[in-house]
């Protein structure tokens, strides 16, 4: 009887990993897509409303989800601090979040080498930065699709199997 319920737990969690594997797969893409939308709405708020970033930000973070829109909290937070720069508030924001994030690190990277040119360019250059960003986000969430696509069922699968095989390989 003991076995059985030591056996029940073994599949119970190895399944648990698998689905939270293919949960992080799955949110992946969903962060990037809102980090674009993000990006979107920022340049329409510089360009056409000639908002100061720091209300911007406040904006923008009643508009997200989570976990992009505490990163939207972090970043017009730290923008009140005295002597904090853009680019600085930026990198701080993204590693205050970091840990909910599902991004991979060359994804962070874009969001990071984006915050450098905050707030140094006109309206202008500005837009054609966010635009950039912004396609370099669509190649990454493609990517992502993709990936969730080939390994979120297997993950699942994998999971469940692997729990099988350690319940096995221990009776």
């Amino acid at each position: 009887m003991i076995k059985l319920i030591g056996a029940a737990f073994i599949l119970i969690a190895t399944t648990f990993v698998g689905f939270d594997k293919a949960r992080h797969l799955s949110l992946r893409p969903l962060q990037l897509r809102s980090f674009r939308q993000a990006l979107q709405a920022l340049e329409s708020e510089i360009m056409f409303g000639h908002i100061p970033l720091r209300e911007a930000a406040v904006r923008l973070s009643k508009q997200l989800p989570a976990p992009v829109s505490l990163f939207f909290i972090h970043f017009a937070a730290r923008l009140q601090e005295a002597e904090m720069t853009a680019k600085k508030a930026w990198d701080l924001s993204l590693k205050s979040i970091g840990g909910q994030l599902t991004l991979k690190e060359n994804e962070i990277e874009i969001l990071s080498q984006f915050g450098e040119t905050l707030g140094k360019h006109d309206r202008y250059q500005q837009q054609k930065q966010i635009l950039l960003t912004m396609s370099h986000l669509e190649r990454a969430e493609e990517d992502a699709l993709a990936t969730q696509g080939k390994y979120e069922k297997m993950a699942k699968s994998l999971g469940f199997l692997a729990g099988l095989l350690f319940i096995i390989l221990l009776m």
